[in-house]
C-alpha cells in the first residue's frame, strides 16, 4: 500500500474499529451485568417472601410461590432433599439439586422432633433463645445462573438462595428464579444494534479520512510536481508552491524554497570559482608555455628565472584550489593540540626573504602558553597568508602581536599600507577578489589568500576581521577559541 491516503484512512479505521469493539464489549458486559443484577434482586424477593412463609410454618403445599413461570421454586432442607416445589416445576439446574419431586422421607417435623426436643433442652439450659420462633436469614444470598423447564417451558434463570428457620428448628433453604430472558433480549438488542451500525461508522470513518487526507496532501503532490519539474529542467531560479496554510506542509515548501535558494547560490558560486579558476590559471600556463616555446626555438633567449616564478605561481594556485575544495567538501580540522605562539614564531623565523622584517609580539599569559585545537598545517597555511598579504601592501612596516582575549587566543597582523576601505572589507574574503589598487601591485595573488584563511578559521570555530590600524594600515585579527 504505497499511498499515503490509503494508509492513513486504513490506520483510522482499525483505531477506530479496535475503539468501538472496546467499547461495545464494555457496554454489554456492563448491560448485562446491571440486567444479571436486577433478575437476581427479583429472585431474592420471591425467596424471602417463601422463607418468611416457611419461618411462619406454613405447611409446605400450601406455601404461595407467586407466577411459577416468572419464578421457580425449590425448597430444600439441610441435607440437600427437596421438601417443596413450585407448581408446574419439571426441571431445574444450578441449584444444588436437580430433583424437582419432594422426597417421602423429607418433613418439617418426622424424624426430628426428638431432635427437636434435646435442643429445646439443651437451649433451656444453656439460656439460649426460643426455638419455638422461625426466623429467616438477613445475611446476603447466594446466586447462581441456571435452568427451569415450566410446564413445558424451558428458560435461563437467575437463582437466589435464601435460608429459613421454622417453628420446630429446621433450617430451609429456598431456592427462586428469575427469568433472563428479558437481558438476553437487551444485550441481544444492542449487540445486533452495533454489529449493524459499526461497518456503517468504519466506512464513514475511511471516507472522511480519505478526503480530509487527500486535502491535506494536495499540496504536496503541487510541491512533488514543481521538484520534478526543477530537476527535469536544471532550472534552480523556479521556487514550489506555498500554501497559504501556517502548518507542517508550508513550512516543508518554505524550507523546500530555502533549501533551492542556498543550492543555487552553491551552484552559483561553483560556476564563477571554476570560471575564476580557469581565468587565473590561463595567465600563467600562457606565460610558460611562451618561454618554453621561445627556449626551444632559440635557446638563448629562454627565461628560466621567469618560467620558475610562473612554475611557483601555478603551484601555489593549485594549492589553494585543493584546500578550498577540500574545505567544501566539508573537511574537518584536526583535533591536535599546539601553541598559537609558537607557531606564530616558526612562521616569522621561516620567512627569510620577506621586503619587509617582519617584528612579534607575544604576551604569555600567566597560565602558559596559548594553546588552541586544530590543523598545525592549515592554521600555518593562514598564518602565511596573512603575513603575505601584509607585506605585499606594507610600506615599511609589519607586526605581528599574539595576546589573550575573550576565552581564546588573537593574533594581530598589521601594516602600515593605505589599509581596506570600510565597503570593502567583507568583500576582501571572497575568492578571487582582489582591490583595484591590489591588481597594479599585486605579481603572484589570485585573491584566494583571505578567503583561504577566513574559511579555515570559521571551520576551526573562530572568525577573521579586518580593522583599521590606527592613522594607516589595515589591521587583520585571527581569533581561535582556547583549547583549555
Amino acid at each position: 500500500m504505497r499511498s499515503v491516503r490509503a494508509r492513513a484512512a486504513l490506520g483510522a479505521t482499525v483505531v477506530v474499529a479496535l475503539a468501538l469493539a472496546a467499547a461495545g464489549l464494555a457496554v454489554l458486559l456492563v448491560l448485562r451485568a446491571n440486567l444479571t443484577d436486577q433478575a437476581g434482586l427479583q429472585a431474592e424477593v420471591a425467596a424471602r417472601e417463601v422463607a418468611g412463609q416457611l419461618a411462619l410454618n406454613v405447611p409446605y403445599n400450601e406455601l404461595k410461590t407467586g407466577d411459577e413461570e416468572e419464578h421457580p421454586v425449590q425448597v430444600t432442607d439441610e441435607d440437600g432433599r427437596v421438601v417443596a416445589v413450585s407448581k408446574d416445576l419439571e426441571a431445574i439446574s444450578g441449584t444444588g439439586t436437580d430433583r424437582v419431586t419432594p422426597e417421602p422421607g423429607a418433613s418439617a417435623g418426622g424424624d426430628r422432633e426428638d431432635d427437636g426436643e434435646d435442643r429445646d433442652d439443651d437451649d433451656d439450659g444453656a439460656g439460649g433463645a426460643d426455638p419455638a420462633r422461625g426466623e429467616v436469614s438477613t445475611d446476603d444470598p447466594d446466586f447462581t445462573n441456571g435452568t427451569a423447564t415450566v410446564d413445558g417451558d424451558s428458560a435461563d434463570y437467575r437463582f437466589a438462595s435464601v435460608e429459613a428457620t421454622n417453628e420446630a428448628g429446621l433450617t430451609l433453604t429456598v431456592h427462586a428464579g428469575a427469568p433472563l430472558a428479558a437481558e438476553q433480549r437487551a444485550v441481544a438488542s444492542v449487540r445486533g444494534a452495533m454489529l449493524a451500525g459499526l461497518p456503517v461508522v468504519l466506512l464513514v470513518v475511511a471516507g472522511v479520512t480519505w478526503l480530509v487526507t487527500r486535502r491535506a496532501l494536495r499540496p504536496v503532490e503541487g510541491i512533488r510536481r514543481e521538484m520534478a519539474a526543477i530537476t527535469a529542467s536544471e532550472d534552480l531560479s523556479r521556487r514550489v508552491p506555498e500554501p497559504g496554510s501556517r502548518d507542517e506542509i508550508a513550512r516543508l515548501a518554505r524550507t523546500t524554497n530555502e533549501t533551492l535558494t542556498a543550492l543555487e547560490a552553491s551552484v552559483d558560486r561553483q560556476r564563477r570559482f571554476v570560471a575564476d579558476a580557469s581565468h587565473e590559471l590561463r595567465s600563467p600556463i600562457a606565460s610558460l608555455r611562451t618561454q618554453l616555446e621561445v627556449g626551444a626555438a632559440h635557446p638563448e633567449l629562454l627565461d628560466v628565472p621567469g618560467a620558475v616564478a610562473d612554475t611557483v605561481r601555478l603551484q601555489e594556485l593549485a594549492a589553494g584550489l585543493l584546500l578550498l575544495a577540500r574545505l567544501d567538501a566539508g573537511e574537518r580540522p584536526g583535533v591536535a593540540r599546539l601553541d598559537l605562539g609558537a607557531l606564530v614564531h616558526e612562521e616569522v623565523s621561516q620567512r627569510t626573504g620577506d621586503r619587509i622584517p617582519v617584528t612579534v609580539t607575544v604576551s604569555v599569559p600567566a597560565g602558559g602558553g596559548f594553546e588552541v585545537s586544530g590543523s598545525r598545517a592549515q592554521l600555518a597555511r593562514v598564518l602565511g597568508n596573512l603575513l603575505d598579504n601584509a607585506e605585499r601592501h606594507a610600506r615599511s612596516a609589519v607586526a605581528v602581536a599574539v595576546r589573550a582575549e575573550g576565552g581564546g587566543v588573537a593574533v594581530e597582523v598589521t601594516d602600515d599600507g593605505d589599509g581596506v576601505p570600510g565597503a570593502e572589507r567583507e568583500r576582501i574574503f571572497e575568492r578571487f577578489v582582489r582591490l583595484d589598487d591590489a591588481r597594479t601591485r599585486d605579481e603572484g595573488g589570485a585573491g584566494l589568500g583571505l578567503a583561504i584563511a577566513r574559511d579555515v578559521a570559521v571551520r576551526h570555530g573562530g572568525r577573521l576581521t579586518v580593522t583599521d590600524a590606527g592613522e594607516r594600515g589595515a589591521r587583520f585579527t585571527l581569533w581561535l577559541p582556547d583549547a583549555r
